[in-house]
């Protein structure tokens, strides 16, 4: 078993998991399609070659990650699926309706070809190096959207999916029997169906459990203006042009791969730049401790002389390990907990080599939101861009046990009251470890190496910051958890 502490194992200076620098050996992996050095550091134009390469690379990675040829996801009708804290049972068409409102509604981001060029490098491409900061926008876009309970009215029905009862296995039957399945309609509104239909006690539906879907305008044009926040544009504040600057204080390039840990301060300090998000701020925890005074003082110091707010939303995120050099079972209970917390706004993890954008789960198995499909770029600088590659009605799942055990978890408050029971809450949550030591803890006080200056996005940022666990043995072995920053 992996009775490691996660703060003991979240940082391994000079060759861990979020050092985010891979080794030769690791660089020799072409599962994900290395990016050559003559695209990562020419500055030039790219020629045909470098855009055939590009969508070669793009075609092939589309047909290995499964998105040329689906598999079909099994949900269980009877037992609750988890997503973002909201429960749902697929027991009436009811339920499956508001499960694919909220699916189909979270903004996917994924690769994308063609854009513009990035700095300092030929590439028009993040296609297999880019899905750890896809993740990482993916779950601030969440914590943005968290504000409101807003549906796409648009969200197409979901696709590649099955429902069914899980039988036990035995010698005559298969180890799954198909019930008839729901009406493949399920765009149409729910104001047409009855609201208690099929429903069991519990989980019934009341004409509050789920938002509808809304065509107001001033919804539709909000939505817009999140998705162009995280456009493939230099001028996009979220969009990869501007993560990739932002790496290079860190010592990242265009082409690089990128941990949890490093994307989370990188979003801490796109947000802090950006002065339309003058009211929400973003807090990275160290040493796998969230310091409720550093958390206070972001969140209360004063924004402008001209405007009156007390408070600023907060992004809370924590990096950690969840087990050596692989996932520690003892764990999965306790992340299961956080999952169906309100105030989760996902996880910023995948398996080995692999990123992935967690947002629920059912029995033991994770939700997950994929960036490895390669689409064409979308040009959101027009005033009508369309929005249907933004979102995924595909939902996917994978075991629990095949979760690296490097992750970054996201938390969002709106209010300070809301701060106070996240806190609660969460550490609640934390509680139901099996393991000596907690996934992270909540403490009083300010940390030593983080003051206010460093949280609300400072020009640097010390190494201590990244780097700060250090108590790892040096004679502990290093295996494969060393490249899961490849992807």
């Amino acid at each position: 078993m992996n009775s490691v502490s996660p703060s003991a194992v979240q940082y391994i200076v000079g060759g861990g998991a979020h050092e985010d620098k891979p080794s030769a050996q690791s660089r020799r992996h072409n599962g994900h399609g290395s990016v050559p050095d003559g695209l990562r550091e020419g500055s030039g134009e790219p020629d045909e070659v470098d855009r055939l390469k590009a969508k070669f690379m793009s075609a092939w990675n589309n047909v290995k990650y499964g998105w040329t040829v689906k598999s079909k996801t099994t949900f269980n009708k009877s037992s609750p699926l988890i997503l973002l804290g909201q429960s749902y049972l697929f027991n009436s068409e009811d339920e499956v309706d508001g499960f694919r409102q909220a699916f189909v509604s979270c903004v996917w981001l994924t690769y994308r070809r063609e854009f513009p060029q990035l700095e300092g490098s030929s590439l028009t491409t993040d296609c297999g190096w880019g899905c750890m900061l896809r993740s990482g926008q993916m779950l601030l876009a969440q914590g943005y959207c968290s504000t409101s309970y807003w549906r796409w009215a648009d969200c197409h029905p979901l696709t590649d999916v099955d429902f069914e009862v899980l039988k036990p296995r035995s010698p005559s039957r298969p180890a799954a029997m198909s019930l008839p399945s729901f009406s493949s309609s399920w765009t149409s509104p729910i104001s047409q169906r009855d609201p208690s239909s099929g429903s069991s006690e519990g989980h019934r539906r009341t004409p509050a459990r789920y938002p509808e879907a809304s065509h107001e305008p001033q919804l539709e044009a909000l939505h817009r203006k999140v998705v162009s926040w995280f456009g493939d544009h230099p001028s996009a504040p979220f969009g990869v042009h501007q993560l990739v600057e932002l790496g290079k204080e860190s010592g990242k390039r265009a082409g690089d791969w990128y941990g949890p840990s490093v994307v989370a301060h990188m979003l801490r300090k796109a947000v802090a730049r950006t002065a339309e998000f003058h009211n929400l701020a973003v807090y990275v925890a160290q040493d796998c401790t969230v310091y409720k005074e550093d958390v206070l003082r972001l969140c209360e110091s004063p924004l402008t002389q001209e405007l009156s707010e007390s408070w600023k939303s907060v992004i809370i995120l924590v990096p950690v390990r969840l087990g050596g050099e692989s996932l520690n079972p003892s764990y999965i209970e306790c992340v299961k907990n956080i999952l169906k917390l309100k105030c989760c706004i996902g996880i910023i993890g995948g398996k080995p080599k692999h990123s992935l954008f967690f947002i629920g789960f059912q029995d033991e198995q994770l939700l997950y939101l994929d960036p490895h499909y390669c689409q064409p770029v979308v040009d959101v600088t027009q005033g009508n861009f369309s929005l249907e590659s933004f979102h995924c009605n595909s939902p996917r799942k994978m075991n629990f046990s095949r979760m690296d055990p490097s992750c970054t978890i996201g938390f969002y408050a709106q209010t300070k009251s809301d701060f106070e029971s996240l806190c609660s809450a969460v550490s609640e949550a934390l509680s139901s470890s099996k393991e000596k030591y907690p996934i992270f803890t909540f403490v009083e006080g300010r940390g030593q190496n983080y003051g206010l200056e460093g949280q609300s996005g400072g020009s640097t940022d010390g190494p201590a910051n990244i780097f700060s666990c250090n108590r790892m043995s040096r004679n502990s072995k290093r295996g494969s958890t060393d490249e899961f920053v490849l992807l």
